[in-house]
């Protein structure tokens, strides 16, 4: 409150998050008109409406770095992309498709990749402030939770479509024939995960988070 009175405007690391929510919301309202197919974009929007909502309840006792922030920001905008044309039948991909002269549109595959790329820094600022892990488990423990969070979710998404929606299942999975889809698009997020956590070790000091804070009132102590 001291630095707003201050300065006369709220700091960046609060007001980035909101414009950022903001600019999602207008972005998600948009796409929700008319998708390609409407059953399958409720199922799709299921988990990511659920994500938002935790970020926005718990952010009075909980922020994330602005960096972290903007990672999740992009790859919930890929996400709300996705499930607007459904994700075999993404524009851009039939796109990358037809220019490398590509078996099946790849854009699925490329928002695997983008959740591990974009998410094992949140998830490893998460770790690292709650649990206090520092030095190799700090690297290790982020990129498991890519790895397990990818499995245990094609297993809800096969769940929810046999439950909710049998006949959507292809689409809403994305399988697009392969029958090694769900394999590879594991695959695709660890491999996201590894690059991004490579980049943090080099670029990153432990501990640190790009908006200069390395830890925040009520976070937990360091655990090496």
């Amino acid at each position: 409150m001291a630095r707003v009175l201050a300065s006369g405007h709220e700091p960046a690391e609060r007001t980035l998050p909101r414009l950022l929510l903001a600019a999602y919301l207008l972005l998600w309202g948009w796409l929700a008109i008319a998708p390609i197919d409407r059953q399958d974009w409720l199922l799709e929007n299921l988990l990511a409406v659920t994500l938002v909502a935790i970020l926005v309840l718990t952010y009075r006792r909980f922020q994330f770095s602005t960096f972290s922030y903007v990672l999740i920001a992009l790859f919930m905008v890929l996400h709300a992309i996705g499930a607007h044309y459904t994700y075999a039948k993404v524009p851009a991909g039939f796109w990358l498709q037809d220019t490398f002269g590509l078996s099946r549109n790849p854009f699925d595959r490329i928002v695997h990749f983008a959740y591990g790329l974009l998410l094992v820094l949140p998830i490893r600022e998460l770790l690292m402030r709650l649990a206090g892990i520092r030095g190799f488990w700090s690297y290790y423990l982020p990129i498991s939770a890519v790895l397990a969070q990818s499995g245990f979710f094609e297993v809800v998404e096969a769940v929810v479509a046999s439950i909710v929606s049998p006949e959507l299942g292809s689409a809403y999975l994305g399988t697009q024939g392969d029958e090694w889809d769900a394999q590879k698009d594991m695959t695709a997020a660890f491999t996201g995960a590894l690059l991004m956590t490579g980049v943090a070790a080099v670029f990153l000091p432990n501990g640190v988070f790009l908006d200069g804070r390395s830890r925040h009132a009520g976070d937990a102590p360091a655990r090496k």
